[in-house]
């Protein structure tokens, strides 16, 4: 038995074929029985007549997500009941056979629509039920779509995908880490990545030249509107380049990927427009502005670049800190301040952001692939030679081994699909997504752990002060 997908029987007129899928809807009119089925490819409407009766008996019995298997013969509608607003309403299968697969309890809600009216949590509860819903199909499939076109563009470009470790070591990088106790080095912890930066640099001091990778990133942040703990990142870098070179990068993968996957989008201006960190803020009070000349046509991308940033700026107990990360380098003509550590605040970064309708979907740099660069930089933020040789020192090394210049980008994917997507949120782009304060309620993590796994690992857990 080959089975056909639902999307195929549509040149199958007149053929037996066997069909399996779930029971979207089920219609009893009487003698006969009507049940939408459908599959990853597409949906049908099949009949069941009441001269085939063991068929026709199953079919009394099935109810909507039942998984069923289907022999049946594809016959053309008449004219007069073909339904247009369906790919397949020219064509109805006429049910010969019917085996149920599986039972399925009552979902818990409607997946016929799409789905925004339904409470958050209970959909996340049940992701396995929402993701059956067409929208969020649809999502998936153009994830995947997205990720494949941009790593064939890539790949085409001599880039080559080089996955980092997912545990390394906690470095200040300016979010919190996740941490993972060592069983066998106890008292001893990883960190999850916050983002593969420091691998990726290395890589260019290992003569890798160009880099991608599709990147798991984990930061322990507090709830912030629409971020994740874990996201996606389309995480680039590459040797012997300017920050003009990545710029027209991204900006020709943004296109190509909005023309061929996209097509009745429309991009605003081409090529993007470029302003300094100083006039996006004097023009439009924050370093991400909607430059949308129609901010109601859900269709019209605007991006936007964003250069010449502050490298440094002040914090509330007036000491300095990285606006972007301390791995950038400055703009050739404020590299001496930098190594001299004069007129901090006056230092721009060879940094740029880009921004698609108001959201920051991107950012990067030139890094600092000299070791004396980093390390008055690491100063500045008031490290003392302990704290950096401690948490930097591998990275100095690798700078001081050869290290190319280079520079590169990390795009938030999730973002930037949500918008393509027309989306409210990144959790409409995600499988299996966290809440905004992290929780996975569909598992129910994070969850407690046993006793004895605690004291193998060396870890008590204290109680918190209530009082």
């Amino acid at each position: 038995m080959q089975r056909t997908l639902i999307k195929d029987i549509k040149d199958k007129v007149g053929e037996t074929v066997f069909l399996s899928g779930w029971v979207d809807i089920r219609r009893d009119h009487g003698k006969l029985i009507f049940i939408d089925l459908r599959d990853t490819s597409g949906k049908v409407q099949m009949v069941v007549l009441p001269n085939h009766e063991e068929a026709h008996k199953a079919a009394d019995k099935v109810r909507p997500e039942w998984v069923v298997k289907i022999k049946g013969i594809v016959n053309k509608r008449p004219e007069r009941m073909i339904n247009a607003d369906q790919p397949l309403g020219m064509v109805e299968v006429e049910v010969l056979e019917l085996d149920v697969l599986n039972e399925a309890e009552t979902p818990p809600f409607e997946i016929s629509g799409n789905g925004y009216e339904i409470g958050e949590e209970h959909r996340l509860e049940y992701r396995y039920i929402d993701l059956r819903r067409e929208r969020m199909r649809k999502n998936l499939r153009m994830r995947h779509k997205v990720i494949k076109f941009i790593r064939d563009y890539l790949s085409e470009k001599d880039f080559i995908e080089v996955e980092t470790p997912l545990l390394t070591k906690s470095t200040p990088e300016g979010a919190r880490d996740y941490i993972v106790p060592s069983r066998l080095e106890t008292g001893k912890f990883y960190a999850l990545p916050q983002a593969p930066q420091q691998y990726k640099q290395i890589l260019m001091a290992s003569g890798v030249e160009k880099y991608f990778q599709i990147a798991k990133c984990l930061r322990d942040e507090d709830t912030r509107g629409d971020r994740q703990p874990e996201f996606t990142q389309v995480d680039i870098e590459a040797s012997f380049v300017s920050s003009g070179d990545i710029i027209d990068l991204i900006e020709n993968l943004l296109i190509e990927t909005v023309e061929r996957l996209y097509p009745e989008k429309k991009i605003q201006e081409k090529p993007f427009p470029r302003i300094s960190y100083k006039e996006a803020m004097e023009r439009y009070g924050n370093d991400r502005p909607d430059i949308r000349e129609d901010k109601d046509d859900p269709n019209l991308l605007a991006f936007l670049w964003v250069v010449d940033f502050p490298f440094f700026e002040k914090t509330d107990n007036d000491k300095w800190t990285f606006t972007h990360n301390p791995f950038s380098a400055p703009q050739d003509q404020y590299r001496d301040m930098l190594l001299n550590k004069e007129k901090i605040g006056e230092i721009l970064s060879d940094q740029y952001d880009i921004v698609l309708n108001g959201s920051e979907i991107g950012g990067g740099s030139i890094r600092s692939h000299n070791s004396e660069m980093l390390k008055k930089t690491l100063e500045i933020i008031g490290l003392n030679e302990e704290n950096i040789s401690r948490d930097f020192g591998h990275m100095l090394k690798a700078l001081s081994s050869g290290a190319p210049p280079h520079g590169g980008i990390a795009l938030g994917f999730d973002r930037l699909l949500s918008i393509f997507q027309n989306e409210p949120n990144i959790r409409e782009v995600i499988a299996f997504p966290k809440t905004g304060d992290g929780r996975e309620l569909m598992t129910g993590s994070p969850s407690d752990v046993p006793e004895g796994q605690l004291n193998e690992l060396g870890i008590e857990i204290k109680k918190k002060n209530l009082s």
